[in-house]
């Protein structure tokens, strides 16, 4: 038997879709915002109106922005000769956080996984081949996960790339096999990108 009102548990429904949301955290997100002053309710149902409004990809690395080119790409401090590539946003956010990268970035959006469907041509690799063979990238630092997708996207790029006049390295060891680097310490990344080496 139902207890709730029907639009309480349409909102629950709503919340279970999130990530790693079950069932009774969703029902917590409800019952909070069932008693939260009413401007605050108002002004979280806006930000994510305006989330989905104003935030785009990046023309250049297809990371997150608010505008054509994100604040790392227009960064005239950052090596725009030094490109690493990670497979999503959060990687990028993680390899950021660990301060020991100047370059920019390229975000491939996912791995090759062809039991998935995914192949080159639904990651951003003709775009990186395409930034590369400009002549500007000096080295591409290839920080995808450890997993078995991670790797192989990993093994196509250096291979994408041989034709090229660039220097490709890996980040080295220390990330964990099977890791994904949104998950990993920051000491332990900046470690790996230190000793980053060539594939």
């Amino acid at each position: 038997m139902k207890h709730y009102p029907e639009a309480m548990y349409r909102l629950i429904r709503q919340f279970c879709k999130l990530p790693g949301i079950g069932e009774k955290s969703a029902e917590r997100f409800v019952m909070y915002l069932l008693t939260a002053p009413e401007p605050e309710v108002n002004s979280l149902a806006a930000s994510i109106r305006e989330l989905k409004k104003q935030v785009t990809v990046c023309n250049t690395c297809f990371c997150f922005s608010d505008s054509q080119t994100c604040r790392i790409c227009r960064d005239p401090a950052r090596d725009s000769s030094l490109v690493c590539v990670v497979e999503s946003p959060a990687d990028m956010a993680a390899v950021e956080k660990s301060g020991a990268f100047t370059g920019v970035y390229h975000v491939l959006q996912g791995l090759l996984s062809p039991m998935d469907g995914i192949g080159p041509d639904e990651l951003r690799i003709r775009e990186l081949i395409a930034r590369v063979s400009s002549g500007n990238v000096k080295e591409v630092v290839i920080a995808t996960s450890t997993s078995v997708e991670g790797e192989s996207t990993a093994d196509y790029i250096y291979k994408s790339l041989k034709p090229f006049s660039v220097n490709v390295t890996r980040i080295a060891s220390g990330v964990p096999m099977g890791g994904e680097l949104k998950y990993i310490d920051q000491v332990t990344l900046k470690k790996a990108m230190e000793a980053r080496r060539a594939v």
